[in-house]
């Protein structure tokens, strides 16, 4: 991964931590429903825009390689893992 890349994924991932943990302490303290409804709708706001990170960095980085190189077999395997991720992504 790109060091730019981990440079922007830490910190928000940093954040998210707290944000669970602080949900963790919501739902201990029996705190109403919709305020964790709330809390956690934020953190999975959050992770996808990681997701985002990663899945850009993995496009300019390793399906670039693959498709630039002369290989085959590697480039039809990168095409299927990529379908692959874009069929788990539709179907969530």
């Amino acid at each position: 991964m790109k060091a730019e890349v981990k440079q922007k994924i830490d910190p928000r991932l940093a954040r998210i931590e707290g944000q669970v943990k602080g949900i963790r302490n919501m739902v201990q303290s029996d705190r109403y429903c919709v305020d964790i409804l709330l809390q956690l709708s934020a953190v999975i706001s959050a992770l996808k825009k990681v997701e985002d990170l990663v899945m850009e960095n993995h496009l300019n980085t390793c399906v670039v390689d693959a498709m630039r190189s002369d290989n085959d077999a590697g480039r039809e395997e990168k095409i299927k893992e990529l379908m692959d991720v874009m069929a788990n992504f539709r179907r969530q």
